[in-house]
């Protein structure tokens, strides 16, 4: 599995940006079993789960971001999303897509940089 993130910028505080995650080289019938993720880390800071959406649809969001964060998927398009509003400075960091298959493998994204400027 080989994954392409991409939708980074640099926004103002309030502001608005999609993440779009998507799986090169992957057959529909791997991705759709796939657990995908998003993820990020701010500069010093350790590596930390933003949202996920299981293979059966089940979503997990981080605190911080409940209700400004949306995460979908499509498998036809093979890819995942992450659609953020209310973008506050703190939201800034790189962001890394991770796919997890059914027997455990871990794969990543190289990461997209989202920079919140207040």
């Amino acid at each position: 599995v080989q994954l392409q993130a991409s939708g980074g910028g640099r926004v103002q505080a309030r502001g608005s940006l999609r993440l779009s995650c998507a799986a090169t080289r992957s057959i529909l019938s791997v991705f759709t079993g796939l657990d995908m993720g998003w993820y990020r880390q701010a500069p010093g800071k350790e590596r930390e789960m933003v949202a996920t959406i299981g293979s059966r649809g089940n979503i997990n969001y981080a605190d911080p971001v409940k209700g400004r964060f949306t995460i979908s998927r499509d498998n036809v398009k093979k890819s995942a999303y992450l659609q953020m509003n209310s973008l506050k400075p703190e939201d800034t960091a790189v962001y890394y897509c991770k796919a997890t298959t059914s027997y455990g493998s871990i794969f990543w994204g190289q990461g997209t940089q989202v920079t919140v400027s207040s």
